[in-house]
């Protein structure tokens, strides 16, 4: 099964400094058909004004993934990290039993980004955050993990929950397979260009929620890069 989350049909908010898509419900945007996807509980697309960001504010119990699109994001939060992560790039914050954090866009020109959350397999736990370039060339034709909590996947930064997020590129035209073991979903979304997932267009920014799916055959019908969460 793949249900197609067009662009235009996503919740949204517009706050001046931050234009946010959302994937989920969040904040204002409540749609009880779409809580949350498994574990997966938000993807929001943000756009970020210069010298703008989001002040400290607390968390707790979530794994947050931030992948970079275009600018760079500058973090720091309660347990002394400072860090910039630029596009292509991804930043990982396990709030665990809670931290405090802000997020800023100190470039030139609009930051924007994917925020994911992904529930944690269990509460409590003590805080970290960490970040790593993911060279976009490296994931050429192929699906790099970027952030796992399954065994094996130890160059990928760490998430506390039993699941991935993974990056690719495609050149138009080629095709990538992945295989979805049973019981687990898949959420994609194309960061750019559009490709067909057995046989679904999926368009730029568009969301696909999949799940029954054993191998996912991802054709690109242009240049694309993709980010997909694999989860319980």
């Amino acid at each position: 099964m793949i249900e197609l989350r067009a662009f235009d049909t996503l919740g949204g908010a517009d706050h001046g400094w931050l234009r946010a898509r959302h994937h989920f419900s969040f904040s204002d945007y409540q749609d009880p058909a779409r809580m949350n996807w498994g574990a997966l509980r938000v993807w929001n697309d943000d756009a970020i004004q210069p010298n703008t960001g989001f002040p400290p504010h607390a968390h707790q119990d979530m794994e947050i993934i931030t992948y970079v699109l275009e600018g760079a994001i500058s973090h720091q939060d309660s347990l002394g990290n400072q860090g910039r992560t630029a596009a292509g790039d991804v930043q990982v914050m396990s709030a665990g039993s809670g931290i405090r954090h802000a997020e800023h866009n100190l470039e030139p020109g609009v930051t924007r980004l994917f925020q994911i959350w992904i529930l944690p397999a269990q509460a409590g736990g003590a805080p970290s955050w960490g970040a790593r370039p993911f060279p976009r060339n490296d994931r050429a034709g192929r699906f790099v993990t970027l952030a796992s909590g399954l065994p094996g996947e130890d160059e990928a930064l760490p998430i506390r929950t039993p699941g991935r997020v993974l990056g690719a590129t495609l050149p138009a035209g080629d095709t990538l397979d992945y295989a979805l073991a049973p019981g687990r979903r898949a959420y994609l979304v194309p960061a750019r260009g559009s490709v067909e997932v057995n046989g679904v267009t999926v368009g730029t920014r568009d969301g696909a929620a999949i799940t029954d799916e054993p191998v996912l055959r991802i054709t690109a019908r242009e240049d694309a890069e993709l980010v997909m969460v694999d989860t319980l």
